[in-house]
């Protein structure tokens, strides 16, 4: 049943030809046998899981999402069931309620399988920061899955669950995606509700899934987009996104390949595969030209002001009086203060902290935020130019391939290039998807599609297309088939 697409799953459902607790119980077994291998999950509940599928009775008549697992980066609010935010900081939290996407996929029949591993508060692109441990890539265990959606990525590489959701603040969604050889999707920002969602960077995050492929997170999205009143950076903007509607290719479509994007910092056997990938789209009568964006060059040092200025604000919470964790018996309340922040966050999210408190401090606020949120305000412009002569945009997702565990570990500044390709999309607000294009050395490269705001059924649909030409988003690794 794990190597089904959820179409074919909903089908076999709704033909009676397996139970909803029988394709729970299928993914709860591979979760047993293969996630100590690479360490996808935080919390499972199978229990809880197997006592909702075993309660659902199909008709065709049924949401079509109705008893399909799925699984939930550790970020999101999870009533009765603790989130960790990947941190000691909540290592036992429990929510009293749920975010509003957990809620919707919950309303719609979708059935939980537990929590996924992700770098602590999101902080991080490779799972390396955890106070769990690293996931692993499940193409090779000796290598990161990325981040900080490596779990939610890792577990649909391994095909421990069909779906997951996870969450891109920089490129956390997209870059994991391409780490592990499936297909991510990040929204537009506001796209879907925050609402439950732990803050990082509150103007950069955005909800998002991740799976196999494009027609898989099709079905998701529609359910968890649209207006929510909990949350005031929702986009009360009319949902459009249907399974139905993505196979149905527009004509006419260009693709501009970001030149001014592709890094002398690139590996050469990326750039070929996104040569291989130029091909494809011709071949299915897309239309691949180039564009600049000439101010992509400041999206990393952008990023790395505004990120940490909103984390430091946003972490503020965490003081051990209000909830988590609390440092034990101290003498004072700026004791208190400071030793429940040094023991409970990890070395990348003080890391942040301190960068952000600094780049906010007075002296420092004009010369780095501000001149920060300038240069936000060119490279969004950037994009706007391009959309003008093009529909979607062309990149590698990384510049480079999954890396060794620890080999970036003490080089933060060589970790963050990792995302030079998907930081624009968050300090401009756009979506954008990846998706797999093919190997080099046994591992998994992704491309880039960015849209203007709100085309998500577009990206869908061109990477559906592609997807159709191409079987690299089937591939599982051999390690994880039976």
């Amino acid at each position: 049943m794990h190597t089904l697409s959820i179409k074919k799953q909903i089908k076999g459902l709704r033909a009676k030809e397996f139970s909803a607790s029988e394709i729970t119980s299928h993914y709860l077994s591979r979760i047993n046998e293969y996630n100590p291998k690479i360490n996808a999950f935080i919390t499972t509940h199978p229990d809880a899981s197997l006592e909702i599928a075993n309660g659902i009775e199909i008709s065709k008549k049924s949401n079509p999402l109705l008893g399909i697992p799925i699984a939930h980066k550790d970020i999101f609010c999870t009533q009765e069931v603790r989130t960790t935010c990947g941190s000691k900081m909540l290592e036992n939290f429990i929510s009293p309620y749920d975010a509003t996407i957990v809620e919707k996929i919950s309303q719609a029949g979708a059935i939980s399988l537990g929590k996924t591993n992700m770098d602590e508060f999101a902080m991080g692109s490779s799972n390396e920061t955890s106070f769990y441990g690293c996931c692993l890539n499940p193409w090779d265990l000796s290598k990161v899955p990325g981040g900080s959606s490596g779990g939610s990525a890792a577990a649909v590489a391994a095909r421990l669950t069909p779906i997951a959701t996870a969450t891109d603040n920089g490129g956390s969604i997209r870059q994991p995606a391409a780490f592990c050889g499936v297909t991510g999707l990040k929204p537009t920002y506001g796209r879907i509700s925050r609402y439950g969602m732990i803050a990082f960077a509150s103007s950069l995050d955005q909800a998002g899934f991740i799976a196999p492929s494009a027609e898989d997170i099709a079905y998701f999205l529609d359910v968890a987009s649209g207006y929510d009143p909990k949350d005031s950076t929702s986009l009360n903007e009319k949902v459009d996104i249907t399974t139905e509607e993505i196979t149905n290719l527009p004509k006419n479509i260009t693709i501009g390949l970001a030149e001014s994007e592709l890094t002398e910092h690139t590996d050469p056997r990326i750039l070929q595969k996104l040569e291989d990938a130029i091909k494809v789209f011709t071949s299915i009568g897309i239309k691949v030209t180039t564009v600049t964006l000439p101010h992509s060059k400041f999206a990393i040092p952008t990023y790395y002001v505004v990120a940490p200025a909103e984390a430091s604000s946003n972490l503020s919470r965490f003081d051990g009086i209000r909830f988590g964790y609390q440092t034990n018996q101290p003498k004072n309340i700026n004791e208190l203060y400071e030793k429940t922040r040094s023991e409970g966050f990890g070395s990348e999210v003080k890391r942040r902290i301190l960068i952000g408190t600094y780049v906010l401090s007075a002296g420092y606020y004009d010369a780095y935020y501000v001149k920060a949120q300038k240069i936000r305000r060119l490279i969004a412009n950037d994009y706007k130019e391009a959309f003008d002569k093009v529909d979607l945009i062309l990149s590698p997702t990384a510049p480079n391939l999954p890396f060794s565990i620890g080999e970036k570990s003490d080089d933060p500044i060589s970790m963050y290039h990792n995302d030079s390709y998907t930081v624009g999309a968050n300090l401009a607000g756009l979506p954008g998807i990846s998706f797999p294009v093919g190997f080099v050395d046994s591992l998994p490269v992704g491309a880039q599609l960015i849209g203007n705001h709100l085309s998500e059924k577009l990206l869908l649909q061109v990477t559906h297309a592609f997807q159709n030409k191409s079987d690299h988003h089937l591939a599982i690794p051999k390690e994880f088939e039976g």
